[in-house]
């Protein structure tokens, strides 16, 4: 392969030859990208396995909690006791409602 003379060229030349190139590496970084992938999942496959599966992406979801605590006098507001306390159940607590009133029985 030959490289050009960059002396010669011209401003305008340099920079298509400066894009030209950045689209090459780009497209060589996309092409190795793919054949490691190809090379992982084929070695998942050998052992039985997704590639997802030994990478964690299929956790099983947590099941939902019921709901453990419930505004006094709104019964849509409610709480499971996980998590950041919501706003009604914080300004129980400070006006002195107990924890235990405000529980699901």
């Amino acid at each position: 392969m030959t490289k050009p003379n960059l002396e010669e060229m011209s401003l305008e030349e340099l920079k298509d030859l400066q894009k030209t190139v950045s689209r090459a590496i780009r497209g060589f970084e996309a092409r190795r990208r793919n054949q490691a992938l190809a090379a992982a999942q084929d070695a998942a496959k050998t052992h039985g396995f997704s590639l997802a599966e030994l990478m964690g992406q299929l956790k099983k979801p947590r099941p939902k909690q019921p709901p453990k605590y419930r505004h006094p006098e709104n019964s849509e507001l409610t709480w499971t006791g996980m998590g950041r306390q919501p706003k009604w159940y914080k300004e129980a607590i400070d006006a002195g409602v107990s924890e235990e009133s405000l529980q699901i029985t």
